[in-house]
């Protein structure tokens, strides 16, 4: 999506389509629309796309403002689609994955701490290479790496099963 974008002008050229206030250009852009008061969004080096958005609340009372408040709605899931390549509810879908990925390589350092903690029979050389694993793992989910820190967890539950 990245690449199809940049030969597009980029994701700030996307941003231009849909929102009226846009500054940036390539790959990263800020902006404001509607009740969107600022907008800013990147690829990280993983390609995925990072968004930062503020918005104020629309008087619910007002249809003209409830009118605003929906088109600023329908303008950023417009641009989230394309942005992206993919739709709301697979947006949601691999954001569940995401987390679901995070919360499995967290559960298996837990389980390999507690299991080391308890256990006899586990030798200090494999102690030290779970530790090992367990430092590549917190540094995966530090960068953002959900997919690698839950192999490397995998791994480690492999190591000391």
């Amino acid at each position: 999506m990245v690449k199809k974008l940049a030969s597009e002008g980029g994701l700030a050229s996307l941003a231009g389509k849909h929102f009226e206030n846009v500054d940036g250009s390539g790959d990263a852009f800020s902006g404001s629309h509607g009740i969107m008061t600022s907008i800013t969004a990147e690829y990280n080096s993983m390609g995925k796309l990072v968004v930062d958005v503020n918005q104020e609340r629309p008087d619910f009372d007002d249809p003209s403002a409830m009118e605003v408040a929906m088109d600023s709605r329908k303008r950023w899931s417009a641009f989230l689609d394309e942005a992206t390549g993919y739709s709301a509810k697979q947006r949601g879908d691999k954001a569940k994955e995401f987390a679901k990925k995070a919360s499995k390589a967290k559960s298996g350092i837990s389980q390999a701490r507690k299991f080391m903690e308890i256990a006899t029979n586990v030798s200090d050389e494999t102690k030290a290479e779970a530790e090992s694993m367990i430092e590549e793992i917190e540094a995966a989910l530090a960068a953002g790496d959900n997919t690698k820190a839950a192999g490397r967890a995998e791994k480690l539950g492999k190591l000391l099963g």
